[in-house]
């Protein structure tokens, strides 16, 4: 019997982006983008008293920082959260699978540089007062947060096949919530800042999503055939 010259249907990993991942991706960076306008155009911006109250509702002292898991989240939202995608990024190339390891870097390491970094030198917010930990300037957006949400969307989309995906959404959304609470518990952050890192998060990975799509399917196609390293 000839071979069968049907075409291989795509492997399950890593996932196809759906048709309004783009479109959905920029409104989801557009909306953080002109909160950070209004903050640099107003001293009070509307969404203030809502902050305010969130912060005030904070009654915890200063010494419960020293430890438990919101120093844990604080360090891991920091420079040494840079590990975990790189260490993805390296175990995904040790496999042959470099462009989930391109996508990963651009959505979990680069997409901060580029995003969050421009809209804290624009918002250019205070931090609340008398934050627990060591904070550098501008509180809007949550950096941290924001590499929260691109971990867990990039590794739910190249490493996690359909049926386990959405044990992994309900772990990354928990650990997301996990790290916009410490944020504020720690007085590091005003609500609102969170929301926009999570915010800009999404936005990004379904941007990169769209964009990577020729790369990522070109993969799921030889993961398929097993040959990735052809």
């Amino acid at each position: 019997m000839p071979p069968s010259s049907s075409r291989v249907p795509p492997h399950h990993l890593p996932a196809a982006p759906p048709r309004q991942a783009l479109p959905w991706g920029i409104a989801l960076l557009v909306v953080p983008f002109l909160v950070a306008l209004l903050l640099r155009t107003v001293e009070r911006p509307f969404f203030q008293g809502l902050d305010d109250w969130w912060e005030a509702s904070v009654n915890s002292s200063s010494a419960d920082a020293d430890g438990g898991l919101a120093l844990v989240l604080d360090r891991l939202g920091g420079p040494l959260g840079t590990v975990l995608p790189l260490a993805l990024i390296g175990v995904l190339c040790v496999y042959g699978r470099w462009r989930s390891a391109l996508f990963v870097l651009a959505a979990a390491v680069a997409a901060n540089v580029v995003v969050v970094l421009p809209l804290k030198q624009l918002a250019d917010r205070p931090r609340p007062p008398h934050p627990w930990v060591l904070v550098n300037e501008g509180a809007y957006p949550s950096g941290q947060v924001f590499s929260a949400v691109t971990l867990v969307i990039a590794a739910g989309l190249v490493v996690f096949p359909p049926r386990a995906r959405r044990w992994w959404w309900a772990a990354g959304a928990g650990y997301v919530l996990a790290m916009m609470g410490s944020r504020t518990w720690l007085h590091a952050q005003w609500l609102s800042d969170t929301f926009a890192g999570a915010l800009l998060g999404a936005g990004a990975c379904l941007v990169l999503w769209r964009v990577f799509a020729p790369l990522l399917r070109t993969e799921a196609e030889r993961m398929a055939e097993d040959r990735l390293w052809l």
